[in-house]
Parts: C-alpha cells; structure tokens; sequence
C-alpha cells in the first residue's frame, strides 16, 4: 500500500487551521478552518478529512516559546494531538511552528487582504506553511 497525504494542523484553543499535501508529497495546500469545541466534533470532523484525503500522517505546529522551552499553549497542543493519535490511529508528528502566524498575516497583507477581519484564514495559511516547512524538511 502507498503511504497516504500529510495533514498539517495549526491548533488554537478556538480554531484548527488544515491544510494537506499533494499526493507526491511537495506541497501544501489550504483546506479549511473548522472550530475545536466541543473536541469531539472537532476530532470527527478531523477523522473525516483523513478518510477523504486518505492521510497517513497528521503534522501538527507545536508553538514553541522563542527560547525553545514547552510553554501551556505548546502542551495543550500535545494533550488535543494525543486525543487525535488515540482516535484516529494516525501519528501526529509535531513541528516548530514559531512565528507561522506572523508569516501567515504578512503573507495575506502582501496579497492586500487585512488578516483582522478573517482568523480563519489565518490559521488556515499557517496550517499551510507549518505543513509545508515539514515537507520541504522531510525532501
């Protein structure tokens, strides 16, 4: 069997930004936005992206303080990522994704969209690039 896509997650406590690769595995590309309450749901909805996009591997950002140490927000990651391994039998495999939305915000300005008035689209652009910088990586 082909090994499956990458699914790239920038978890929130509000919002999970997604993004997948392409089949070969080169590059990210946007999904969706979708709310992380109730965790359930979120799960679900998250299981249900793996079956449609055949995922073998999920890479989630994991917000590192800038000296490098585990802070709450990088350990609530850890804790919802365990939830999604247990679930859905799928690794999670973690990556540093310091300052992703800062990129993903001047990414949007650069394309004039105000990233303000859509978080969304934020954490789906970040999702995009904590993804694709695992991809480029992992070549």
């Amino acid at each position: 069997m082909t090994e499956g896509r990458f699914l790239g997650l920038d978890i929130g406590t509000k919002r999970i930004g997604i993004a997948v690769s392409d089949p070969l595995f080169i590059t990210a590309q946007p999904v969706d936005t979708i709310k992380r309450q109730p965790e359930q749901k979120s799960i679900e909805e998250i299981k249900q992206l793996c079956k449609q996009y055949n995922v073998s591997h999920i890479v989630a950002g994991l917000p590192v303080n800038m000296d490098g140490s585990i802070g709450f927000q990088a350990q609530d990651v850890q804790k919802y990522s365990a939830l999604i391994e247990k679930e859905l039998q799928i690794q999670v495999i973690f990556e540093d994704e310091r300052l992703t939305s800062y990129d993903a915000e001047r990414i949007l300005i650069e394309q004039g969209i105000k990233p303000s008035r859509d978080k969304a689209l934020v954490d789906k652009v970040a999702a995009t690039i904590i993804l694709q910088q695992y991809l480029d990586k992992r070549r």
